[in-house]
């Protein structure tokens, strides 16, 4: 028990419990599930589906954070990579056409990997700290997808290109398994490869993993790219959700959020060691947070402040010093039992 209590995982999980198991009180409706024409619909649905773009944007934080960098540029690459495929959509003949959103997606993937990999460039080969690097896309970004649109919100009605937003599989969203998917891809990248190792070493020690013969460059370019590729994945099921190419509110503020959620899920800030099955956790903790918000009914001007303190009282739950500072107090009240134990007996034998 106390090496479940010890593992990385089990604060987190407690934290997405309790606000299921609030949420389940407060409306028994929450955690119910039901089928129509084959497909799933609920609150508990509704949040995978819509944790989508922030999860796939949370795990390409996760791999960068674990090189001991930062990526504060991936809401400006989902705002260029939804402006890039609408723009593209719009202006084409058929924007119904299979085809033609097709060519959309993969253009604005294009954009969005060339993002990554410019900031992946900076930060590896250039030696621009990360935090400088991506803040320079992170301001740049929406001017360029501004100027994709002309200064304008580009909307668009094709049926196509918001099914990988609304639409359904096997019973499940689309948005839902695309993020399912990228999940499955980069869990067995960095757990059932060497890469994930190589990862933590340039996270620990990028000189000394240079030294031992470790391509740290290619390492850390290798997950800005993958993080550009993701974050212009999540713009464009954004945009399709909205079935518009919003430059300015695209990706607003998600890059906090994915930071958030990643530690939240127990990944350091440090670099190093980090956990895709943490930052899975922190993006739900996230979404069912604020669907609990929703519920509640708490006003759009002060749900920030309700957010910010449910979150301090979620870390602070998980923080490694109250654990400790808690047994402690637990081993201390024992020693007092036991001693109290001990001169009552021998009150009793005298």
């Amino acid at each position: 028990m106390r090496r479940v209590i010890r593992h990385r995982l089990f604060w987190p999980i407690v934290a997405l419990l309790v606000l299921i198991a609030i949420n389940t009180i407060a409306r028994p409706q929450f955690i119910g599930i039901t089928v129509r024409d084959g497909q799933l619909y609920g609150a508990l649905i509704d949040i995978l589906r819509n944790s989508a773009p922030l999860m796939l944007v949370a795990l390409g934080m996760t791999i960068v954070i674990a090189t001991r960098g930062i990526d504060l540029s991936v809401g400006a690459v989902m705002a260029v990579s939804g402006a890039v495929a609408l723009t593209i959509i719009d202006a084409s003949s058929d924007p119904t056409g299979v085809g033609t959103v097709a060519v959309a997606v993969l253009a604005a993937l294009g954009v969005s990997l060339a993002l990554g990999m410019w900031n992946g460039l900076l930060v590896s080969v250039v030696g621009i700290q990360p935090i400088i690097a991506t803040l320079v896309l992170m301001l740049a970004g929406r001017g360029v997808a501004l100027l994709i649109t002309d200064g304008f919100i580009t909307t668009v009605n094709s049926p196509p290109y918001s099914f990988i937003a609304t639409g359904y599989l096997i019973g499940l969203p689309v948005a839902f398994l695309i993020s399912l998917t990228a999940i499955i891809v980069i869990a067995l990248f960095e757990r059932r490869t060497a890469l994930g190792v190589l990862t933590e070493a340039v996270g620990i020690n990028p000189e000394a993993s240079r030294l031992a013969g470790v391509r740290a460059r290619g390492i850390v370019f290798t997950a800005y790219a993958v993080t550009g590729l993701l974050a212009g994945i999540a713009g464009i099921i954004y945009s399709a959700n909205i079935r518009a190419a919003d430059a300015n509110a695209t990706g607003l503020f998600i890059e906090l959020y994915a930071i958030l959620a990643v530690v939240l899920g127990g990944t350091s800030l440090m670099g190093g060691k980090f956990t895709i099955a943490g930052t899975v956790v922190g993006v739900l903790t996230i979404q069912t947070l604020e669907s609990t918000i929703l519920f509640l009914g708490v006003p759009s001007a002060q749900s920030p402040v309700f957010f910010a303190i449910v979150v301090i009282v979620v870390v602070i739950v998980q923080s490694p010093r109250l654990h400790a500072w808690a047994r402690s107090a637990v081993r201390a009240r024992a020693r007092g039992a036991a001693s109290d134990s001990s001169i009552d007996k021998a009150k009793v034998a005298s």
